[in-house]
């Protein structure tokens, strides 16, 4: 899985753009200490210098969400909120080295879309009283 947002320059909250980089490589830091971080970058777009990334790879989803509930990750919750507000985590669908390639089935479910919370997960829904 991997995780990219995007934080456009100067940050919200932040001094100077040192600080917005520091708060940027702290964050990384904690979500690289969770189980099942693989790596992450912090760039900057080279046409747009106020414009920054933070990137991380993940083994799976759950990795990913189990982190962000962590306590030590939730103290850099300033920083993850100045975020621009668009989708940011992705699941691998291909992957390419000068050696190889893999692809992946997603996981996400087929009715994604169309089951929520609420919705019954058995083949049988109960129409009575109280289903």
């Amino acid at each position: 899985m991997l995780v990219v947002t995007r934080h456009r320059l100067p940050l919200p909250g932040y001094a100077d753009t040192a600080a917005a980089l520091d708060a940027a490589r702290d964050t990384l830091a904690a979500l690289g200490e969770r189980p099942g971080c693989l790596r992450g970058w912090i760039a900057r777009a080279v046409d747009d210098p106020d414009l920054l990334v933070v990137a991380h790879e993940w083994v799976d989803a759950g990795s990913y969400r189990r982190a962000l509930s962590a306590y030590d990750v939730k103290l850099h919750w300033p920083f993850l909120q100045t975020a621009v507000d668009e989708a940011s985590a992705f699941e691998v669908l291909v992957s390419r080295t000068p050696d190889s390639v893999v692809e992946a089935p997603s996981a996400i479910a087929a009715d994604a879309g169309t089951v929520g919370l609420g919705s019954a997960a058995a083949p049988h829904v109960s129409t009575g009283e109280f289903g």
